[in-house]
């Protein structure tokens, strides 16, 4: 009986240290993917007042090193894509702010080499002309002339054959356009200074918001498609939030385009995820969270905090959370992860639930960059 104990305790106890391995190895094999998030969130830990700068010079440093433009292909244009301008735009300004010459020289002749005849040639798209924003701010810091009249002649061009409203002729009402448009103007306005500039934007993005804000706060991805889609709610909130950085209290449209930003802001802290996060479709739980959107809600809450259009108290938890949730998506690579891929507007909800997730699209990247600039003005 005793020998029959014995082993009937051996047994047991194989078997429980078995299954003990397979959960350390079904573990190991979950995490094995997010173990570059693991570390760069536990350096963050011990090294949190530099975060901001570190993740900044990471994600620049990751841009630096792709050999090749991200290319745009459509039928009306094809050439240097959006998503690479706005990543461009947020290492200059991250360069700028840190003072760092090399760092801007590097950005500089990347983009010296940029052709962008064919964007003036085909000036037809907010896609296309959104590149302008790049050149500006590389000649906010260098006062390179040659990045002022690429980026100036891309301004100008959106209004060169404006409807009888007054609004440009690539509106197309798609809450994209609300950063398209509105971040180039402000950019032009920046360069040199002439109202004419904030007037457009302010026209611009007021007649978005009457047309697709919804009564929530939130905005559908445009006509026909009835979604809170993430990443396409973030570049209105962004393009909100660069347009009331610079845009003086008595122009006819403030006050309307500040209550909407307001409620927008107010609509994205109900709906942030207890970790930080905001979802591809913002109201749908059942949605994955995605990072570019997160990135972009916390850039324009933080600029609003910044700049006194939102209550400190209420908000600034709001942007740490997310900052501190983004740094487990980005790895020591500097690549951020769970990115949706481009999106075309649609009426059917699988198309943005489905929608592929990527790692290092400059999608994501790029409002990483404007996130961590933010964050660095409002400690300075």
């Amino acid at each position: 009986m005793q020998i029959k104990t014995i082993q009937r305790a051996i047994a047991m106890k194989t078997r429980c240290s078995c299954f003990r391995i397979g959960i350390i190895i079904l573990l190991c094999s979950g995490l094995a993917g997010c173990a570059i998030f693991t570390t760069l969130f536990q350096d963050r830990l011990s090294h949190s007042e530099s975060s901001q700068e570190k993740i900044g010079r990471l994600v620049a440093e990751d841009l630096l090193a792709r050999p090749e433009f991200m290319i745009y292909q459509a039928s009306f244009w094809t050439g240097i894509h959006y998503a690479e301008a706005c990543a461009g735009f947020g290492a200059v300004h991250l360069a700028g702010l840190l003072h760092d010459q090399e760092l801007l020289s590097r950005l500089a002749s990347r983009y010296a080499r940029a052709k962008t005849d064919s964007l003036t040639d085909l000036a037809d798209h907010v896609d296309a002309n959104v590149y302008g924003i790049l050149p500006l701010e590389v000649y906010r810091f260098t006062r390179d002339e040659r990045f002022f009249q690429q980026g100036i002649a891309l301004a100008d061009a959106q209004w060169a054959d404006p409807q009888p409203d007054g609004l440009t002729h690539q509106t197309r009402f798609w809450i994209d356009d609300v950063w398209m448009i509105g971040a180039l103007q402000v950019q032009a306005w920046r360069t040199t200074g002439k109202p004419v500039y904030l007037e457009r934007a302010a026209l611009e993005i007021d007649a978005y918001l009457q047309k697709l804000q919804q009564p929530n706060g939130l905005f559908y991805h445009g006509e026909g498609a009835p979604f809170f889609w993430g990443r396409g709610n973030g570049w209105t909130a962004a393009g909100m939030a660069e347009l009331l950085s610079e845009l003086p209290s008595d122009n006819p449209h403030y006050q309307a385009i500040l209550a909407g930003y307001r409620r927008m802001m107010e609509a994205l802290r109900r709906y942030q995820a207890e970790d930080g996060m905001w979802r591809q479709l913002i109201d749908n739980p059942a949605a994955w969270k995605e990072s570019s959107a997160t990135a972009m809600f916390g850039y324009a809450i933080t600029v609003g905090v910044n700049k006194g259009l939102l209550d400190r108290s209420l908000y600034t938890p709001v942007y740490q959370k997310a900052w501190e949730a983004l740094l487990t998506y980005i790895g020591v690579d500097g690549r951020v992860a769970e990115v949706c891929i481009g999106t075309g507007k649609s009426a059917d909800i699988n198309h943005y639930l489905t929608r592929p997730r990527v790692t290092g699209d400059l999608h994501g990247q790029a409002p990483v960059l404007w996130f961590a600039c933010a964050l660095l003005e409002r400690n300075r």
